[in-house]
């Protein structure tokens, strides 16, 4: 005879939280997120219903399968995966529990869920972060996003926390973590940078001087001088 846990019947829905990637469409109209391990590949909106990754037909989450979204019931223990070098530029989420969930000792498995806040971690620089461009990695039709000051996004495809959050919809609430402790950022552009873009000017300037000498060669008439 198996034993069966008892159902839980919570008058509200519980409060969970874990990390992932912003991300954004392709066409700019559309925010979203997608899974740092499990179903990574799959974007998901702020309010989504869960699937089976391996195809399966059972509705998520399965007893016998480890489908469904997941999360920890503790904030500090989701901050702690932001420790590691491969999660460094993910958000941290706040998500309501939705539909039928599976309970553990750290957290949920869950059926459905809703994101209430996502916190932007700090620039890489260490200053706040003004906005989430993008991370060099994607997803087909979406660009992955992470954490950007104004003064490093250097005409990279981003979009600001506010426009971030009009376009997740659904209520969701974009804030960004505190800068790291004792960060400063530098005035200005920096000694690799202002190198490269004072070889880009010498070559436009190279450019610019041979069309100046084939017109002299031809003359004012567009006729060849001799």
């Amino acid at each position: 005879m198996r034993l069966r846990l008892p159902e839980e019947r919570p008058t509200e829905p519980p409060t969970g939280y874990k990390i992932a990637h912003p991300v954004l469409s392709h066409d700019g109209t559309r925010a979203g997120f997608t899974g740092v391990s499990l179903g990574g590949a799959l974007p998901y909106g702020v309010l989504a219903d869960a699937s089976c990754v391996y195809g399966l037909r059972h509705r998520a989450p399965h007893r016998r399968c480890d489908c469904g979204f997941h999360c920890v019931h503790d904030r500090t223990a989701a901050e702690a995966l932001l420790c590691t070098a491969e999660h460094r530029t993910a958000v941290l989420l706040e998500v309501t529990v939705l539909g039928r969930y599976l309970r553990f000792e750290l957290g949920f498995r869950y059926a459905r869920q809703r994101v209430r806040t996502a916190t932007v971690g700090p620039c890489p620089c260490g200053a706040a972060a003004a906005a989430l461009a993008d991370a060099g990695w994607g997803r087909p039709g979406w660009w992955g996003l992470a954490p950007s000051c104004a003064g490093c996004l250097r005409g990279r495809t981003s979009v600001s926390l506010a426009g971030f959050a009009r376009l997740a919809g659904d209520g969701l609430r974009v804030v960004a973590g505190a800068a790291v402790p004792g960060a400063v950022r530098p005035a200005g552009l920096g000694v690799p940078e202002l190198t490269a873009e004072a070889a880009l000017l010498q070559a436009r300037l190279d450019w610019f001087q041979t069309q100046l000498a084939r017109l002299g060669r031809r003359g004012p008439g567009g006729g060849p001088q001799g």
